[in-house]
């Protein structure tokens, strides 16, 4: 029997026909949640998310999207939940003796209860004694990130909260590694927080294009364990689901994450012209599936480049606004410049 087929909403497009489990895996990944519209066989209109009996369970009374926790996990069973719409934190429940993990700068606020801990490493409980700490501390560092993280452990009686603020616009995606295979690769920018347990680690590119000019180097994230973690994105976030030998070409610095059966690799983008004027790069990030994928539409270096060149110590100052002034140069002796 075939699976269900539906249309859903997202961003103002229309999406569909795709099957429910399909939906679901954009909850799970945080680009769908109670509020998203859907439509299918059988009903007479659009209805959100929440209204429809075939996702109320996988939804908590107040719309968000609820993770469930598989017996046996091994890393720290925490709950969460996301506040916000372009600048958003994530905040943390837990429970007596439970921990997150996460990246120095990244807290926002805690608790009484909260217990703070800068360790060398990941926070992995797979470490032991100096020399796994060690370890931890050097896969860190050749990601570029610092040598050590924070652990928040609840060391009270009752419940506790710690919230995680992103670093700029964009969405966090809450990611249970349970449910994707219990590894996920990523940029080694967008790791925000984790459930302690999970190993936050380094994924060597195989390929030598890759490495040289895909844009994170050699060297990505490797997010390994049973336990949720957290990514930022910036801008809006899109979850794609490759098959067997599809192949997509996306922008080096819009990759956020990808399954480990996606092969990931670079393309030139063509022509000398169109590599020297076209004004997206040298090289295109090509992924073939199967697996799943998560894009950004804002990247980081893409948002510092604009703010850089609006600067005015690059000479910058009102460029872009599109008055005639402007184009003619007067704009500029009005402002004294």
């Amino acid at each position: 029997m075939s699976e269900q087929q539906w249309y859903i909403t997202r961003r103002g497009h229309q999406i569909g026909p795709v099957p429910q489990s399909e939906i679901e895996a954009m909850m799970r990944a945080g680009s769908a949640d109670g509020e998203t519209y859907v439509f299918t066989a059988g009903m007479t209109e659009w209805a959100r998310l929440k209204e429809v009996s075939d996702f109320q369970p996988l939804l908590a009374d107040d719309g968000s999207v609820l993770i469930p926790t598989p017996p046996g996990r091994t890393a720290h069973e925490i709950d969460f939940r996301i506040e916000g719409t372009e600048m958003q934190f994530v905040e943390v429940e837990l429970d007596p003796g439970e921990s997150a993990v996460a990246e120095a700068g990244t807290l926002m606020y805690m608790t009484d209860a909260i217990r703070m801990e800068t360790i060398f490493g990941d926070g992995s409980q797979k470490q032991s004694g100096i020399i796994g700490s060690l370890l931890g501390a050097g896969k860190r560092l050749l990601t570029g990130e610092s040598l050590f993280m924070t652990v928040f452990t609840n060391g009270g009686s009752g419940l506790a909260h710690v919230a995680f603020s992103a670093p700029f616009a964009g969405k966090i995606l809450p990611l249970d590694l349970s449910t994707l295979g219990g590894e996920i690769i990523c940029q080694k920018d967008a790791f925000l927080c984790a459930a302690k347990g999970v190993s936050i680690g380094i994924a060597f590119q195989k390929k030598i294009g890759a490495g040289l000019f895909g844009g994170e180097g050699f060297i990505m994230q490797r997010l390994q364990g049973d336990g949720l973690s957290f990514l930022h994105a910036g801008g809006s976030v899109h979850l794609m689901e490759l098959k067997a030998g599809q192949t997509l070409r996306v922008d080096t610095g819009c990759l956020v994450a990808l399954l480990p059966s996606v092969t990931y690799d670079v393309q030139f983008v063509g022509g000398i012209k169109t590599a020297l004027f076209g004004g997206e790069g040298l090289f295109f990030a090509t992924l073939t599936g199967p697996g799943r994928i998560w894009l950004q539409s804002l990247p980081l270096s893409r948002l510092a480049d604009r703010i850089y060149s609006a600067a005015p110590q690059t000479g910058g100052r009102r460029r872009g606004e599109g008055s005639v002034l402007d184009n003619l140069g007067i704009g500029n002796l009005v402002d004294g410049q």
